[in-house]
């Protein structure tokens, strides 16, 4: 027995030293490797809202799906449904009744916000995007990439964009978006599904 907690609390030292010594340049090539891997994507998410204005915030949950390279589908299931879908160059956004479907070559903040909710899923291509600083934080258990924007775009829309890692699996666990007016929207990513099949029709734009 205490052979096996020795092993236990070395295994332990051994993992924080790990955590500590990675350099930036070492994640971001870990985060890199393990992106171009993901295939598909699939998860629940929690998005909290808080409007500083207000002094309070709005709990909106859902479902998000991710396929190579330009497709993914954002969908709100409480307390409300809305559903984005971005298939190549389109947008639709369905909520009710209404039905949107827009071009983002033709829209240059849709394409900004689309390019930033593809990116920030897979958590790879931002920190490569020259239109951000990029700082990152290696120590610890978990590894974090503020983005502070550089595009005038971007700067009209957020102050800062924060991307959480698990370490191990280089992948994105939660998004943090500080937006211009002092609003922060933070999305947690569950129940995380890599790799498995996805119906074509998940993406089609009607």
């Amino acid at each position: 027995m205490k052979r096996l907690f020795t092993l236990l609390m070395l295994a332990s030292q051994l993992t924080s030293l790990y955590a500590q010594t990675v350099s930036e340049a070492q994640a971001k090539q870990q985060i890199a490797t393990a992106a171009k891997a993901i295939k598909t994507m699939q998860c629940d998410f929690v998005q909290t809202k808080h409007i500083k204005m207000l002094n309070e915030q709005m709990v909106s949950k859902g479902t998000m799906c991710y396929q190579q390279t330009a497709q993914l589908r954002w969908e709100y299931l409480s307390p409300y449904t809305y559903t984005f879908i971005l298939n190549g160059d389109k947008v639709q956004l369905k909520s009710g009744k209404r039905n949107d479907v827009i071009d983002t070559n033709r829209n240059k903040m849709f394409r900004e916000i689309a390019r930033i909710m593809m990116n920030s899923i897979v958590g790879a291509n931002l920190l490569e995007d020259q239109s951000f600083k990029v700082q990152m934080n290696t120590t610890g258990k978990e590894w974090t990439a503020t983005l502070t924007p550089l595009r005038k775009e971007m700067k009209q829309m957020f102050q800062q964009i924060v991307l959480h890692y698990h370490p191990q699996q280089s992948i994105v666990t939660r998004v943090e978006l500080k937006e211009k007016n002092n609003d922060t929207t933070v999305i947690e990513l569950k129940n995380v599904r890599l790799n498995e099949k996805i119906r074509p029709d998940i993406f089609a734009i009607q």
